[in-house]
This record gives C-alpha cells, sequence and structure tokens, in this order.
C-alpha cells in the first residue's frame, strides 16, 4: 500500500514573492506584445496616424513605469531578506 498524500503546503509569503517574480520576468514580454499592436492597427487610409500611435506608445510606457514599480516594491517588501529579518536570523 502507498502511503497517504498529503497536500503540498506552501508559505503564503514564498508563494506571492514566486508569483511576483514571475510578473517581473513576464512584464518585458508583454510589453513587447503591446509594443507592436499599432502595427495591426488599420485607419480610413490604410495606416493610424502618427499622433493615434505615439499617444498609444506614451500611455502604454506610463502604464509599464507604474507595473514595474509597483511589482518591484512589493517584491522588495516580500524579499527573502524580509523574512529573515523578520525571524531575527541576520
Amino acid at each position: 500500500m502507498s502511503p497517504e498524500r498529503r497536500p503540498v503546503f506552501l508559505a503564503r509569503r514564498t508563494y506571492r514573492h514566486r508569483r511576483l517574480a514571475d510578473a517581473a520576468r513576464l512584464l518585458p514580454i508583454v510589453a513587447g506584445v503591446f509594443m507592436v499592436v499599432p502595427l495591426l492597427w488599420q485607419g480610413p487610409d490604410g495606416d493610424p496616424g502618427t499622433a493615434t500611435v505615439m499617444i498609444y506608445i506614451f500611455v502604454l510606457w506610463a502604464v509599464l513605469v507604474g507595473l514595474s514599480a509597483l511589482v518591484s516594491r512589493h517584491l522588495r517588501a516580500s524579499g527573502p531578506e524580509t523574512e529573515d529579518r523578520d525571524r531575527g536570523d541576520m
């Protein structure tokens, strides 16, 4: 007979830290995909206006800066060194 398998327990802080690290790694790829979206646009005469594309790129840039700041702040706050400091191992 095989022993009973218990569910794997992951600490909530470690799990969130790993998911945030995954988000930080995925952010440049998502940014690249969104940067090429204007190449797919078609305006009334075949191509979008330059002003429209520049506004899109600027807004996208601002959103990406905000997202990366948010992810890095949470990564820094939940980092492994914070866990060591909380336990008093330093």
